[in-house]
């Protein structure tokens, strides 16, 4: 059950279920309005087994290599950015050839917008969105050093605007002429990355808003405590809730497809970043619009900081208390990310 690493050649999986989005909203919601259909055929599986593989860039460095070495860095990860945005281009044809063209303020919603280096940055929670905030809010000249903003400035301050509270007209202006850019993250990791951050640890919101309802459909006698608190939700318990059609609370940003958060079939992000190599990509994206030589993405971790980052090791671990149908499904629920942002199958025993 060994996880692969890095961008890879899709597998396309058993099956791709066709999960019935809940009705009932929470405040955190998250809904895609321009799905298209999500059915694979036998021809465009066949098709998958051909798509284009990239790999990582590896140890690009954009300071220490002087002249020619530095050009060559700058070059191979410029290729690797540009055959990223390919895959992707590719995925969208083939599945969301379908889906309206018109942008409404809904579909960028979780788009930051920098005024002064003229910057769009869809956020992806458990993707480096705190420090990616934290930069662009030092970017807007509104604090000197990211490292001295605290978690709840960062997401609760008002520093930054979000592109749906402009005009269409102003949208539209800054969609078409303003750097665009995601940081994406291998979905299972991500995922696992969610769940120890909202239920392992003390969260009031997360676990009143879904461990109690979780807690409720999912877990044989609970106790009259764990009803009445949220806590204690089991990861076979979220994956249950994840999985369900009917799900008793609605969906939520932090484990939401990142595709569905981002629309990047409807939207040329200029740059699409990975977590895995986030120091180089980073750096690339930050030279590329010009912003101070000083100037470096942060880099720690500011919630639950004695928390082990999540890693492949963990994740597969995580997903050793699930069955090999549940394993399969929550693949195939993230699969259309799989697919766009290029990750490999993540365990050896999927399809």
């Amino acid at each position: 059950m060994g996880l692969q690493a890095a961008e890879a050649n899709p597998v396309s999986p058993m099956q791709h279920p066709n999960v019935e989005e809940n009705k009932q909203k929470a405040a955190t919601v998250s809904q895609e309005q321009d799905t298209g259909s999500s059915q694979i055929t036998k021809r465009q599986r066949k098709l998958l087994k051909t798509s284009h593989q990239i790999t990582h860039s590896k140890n690009v460095s954009l300071t220490s290599p002087p002249g020619s070495a530095l050009e060559e860095s700058l070059s191979n990860l410029s290729s690797i950015l540009k055959a990223r945005k390919q895959v992707l281009k590719n995925m969208c044809a083939k599945y969301k050839s379908g889906i309206s063209k018109s942008i409404t303020p809904d579909h960028v919603k979780y788009i930051y917008v920098e005024e002064k280096y003229k910057v769009l940055y869809c956020e992806v929670p458990k993707s480096g969105c705190s420090n990616w905030k934290r930069t662009l809010i030092v970017l807007s000249g509104k604090a000197s050093n990211p490292n001295n903003l605290k978690h709840e400035q960062v997401h609760y301050g008002g520093y930054l605007k979000t592109l749906n509270k402009f005009s269409q007209k102003e949208i539209m202006h800054r969609l078409q002429t303003y750097k665009k850019f995601m940081f994406v993250r291998e979905p299972l990791d991500r995922v696992v990355s969610a769940y120890r951050d909202k239920f392992e640890n003390p969260n009031d919101y997360y676990h009143n808003l879904f461990g109690k309802p979780i807690i409720s459909k999912y877990r044989v006698a609970p106790s009259a405590e764990a009803l009445k608190t949220g806590n204690g939700v089991t990861f076979k318990e979220f994956v249950q809730y994840l999985l369900d059609g009917h799900r008793p609370v609605g969906m939520d940003i932090h484990w939401e497809q990142m595709n569905k958060l981002c629309h990047p079939c409807l939207i040329d992000y200029d740059l699409i970043g990975k977590f895995e190599n986030m120091d180089e990509e980073s750096n690339f994206l930050l030279r590329m619009i010009r912003a101070p030589d000083s100037l470096k993405l942060p880099s720690f971790k500011d919630r639950n900081p004695k928390d082990v980052r999540t890693s492949k090791e963990i994740t597969e671990k995580y997903f050793s208390q699930v069955s090999l149908m549940e394993r399969q499904k929550v693949y195939d629920f993230y699969y259309m990310d799989y697919l766009m942002f290029n990750y490999s199958k993540p365990f050896n025993d999927l399809y």
